[in-house]
């Protein structure tokens, strides 16, 4: 099924996936998912993640460091998708280890493992003819990075080829030009960029770089259809202890919608595998 946002704003968390270590990620998906995140992005460890800022850097080095791999990364989406069917599960990746494998060969395996959709960081729309193709064949749906400095031409190409594969995911709106962190505001040029997105696409636009808190979710949530967290979760990650970070996590996600995830009746919960 296409990935949806039935409750705005939708939440899509990003996690580095082996950080601390493969179970505790499988952990902490379930639980944000269980307090209220619609996707989770789980990340490919990449020894140069030139998008990311510090807070990931260090995530993905101590990953890389475990040696966890593009194929433990999907064993892990396998074990989220058994768990918890409905929800949305992405895989986040730079292009060099997904080229490593081979890109039809990663994207049958990556519906194998019951991922909904695939984003690669560095993929340029102007080059994805293969790797639409190898989405188109394996029912995936491709998902673009959009930028403030890119002209409307390139963001009607974004729109038509998030539309390319006969399933539909969401186009990340980037919301600021740099790296991924926490910032302390929504800058002003996501709500343009999405204002400018909506021209050419129907599809969710998920805003992401420095959204961290409730204040910022529900800024996004006036504009856009879902806010993209990461850096943020991975920051807690990194202070928590493991056999606390589902716990952290969680709570942090219910308190981005002020207690208004689907576990409200309930407080916050915790992955029950």
């Amino acid at each position: 099924m296409p990935i949806d946002f039935p409750k705005k704003p939708g939440i899509v968390a990003y996690l580095t996936t082996g950080d601390p270590d493969l179970n505790t990620t499988r952990d902490i998906a379930l639980a944000a998912i269980d307090n209220g995140a619609d996707v989770i992005e789980l990340g490919v460890p990449f020894s140069d993640p030139l998008a990311d800022g510090p807070v990931i850097q260090r995530a993905s080095e101590r990953a890389v460091a475990r040696g966890v791999r593009i194929t433990d990364v999907l064993v892990v989406a396998k074990q989220i998708r058994e768990a918890r069917p409905n929800a949305g599960l992405v895989l986040f990746s730079y292009l060099n280890p997904v080229v490593r494998i081979g890109i039809e060969p990663l994207c049958r395996e990556a519906a194998d493992s019951g991922i909904d959709g695939i984003l690669l960081t560095d993929m340029i729309v102007e080059e994805a003819d293969e790797y639409l193709e190898a989405l188109r064949a394996n029912q995936l749906a491709p998902i673009f990075l959009a930028a403030p400095t890119s002209p409307d031409r390139r963001l009607k190409a974004i729109a038509e080829a998030s539309l390319a594969t006969g399933k539909t995911g969401f186009v990340y709106a980037i919301s600021r030009v740099g790296i991924t962190g926490a910032q302390t505001q929504v800058a002003d040029d996501a709500e343009d960029l999405v204002t400018r997105l909506r021209q050419f696409t129907k599809l969710p636009i998920a805003v992401g770089f420095g959204i961290s808190n409730s204040i910022h979710v529900a800024a996004v949530g006036k504009f856009a259809e879902a806010a993209v967290i990461g850096s943020a979760i991975v920051s807690l990650i990194e202070k928590t202890p493991p056999a606390e970070a589902a716990t952290v996590v969680g709570r942090f996600i219910y308190k981005l919608r002020d207690g208004a995830g689907p576990s409200q009746q309930s407080g916050i919960r915790m992955a029950v595998r």
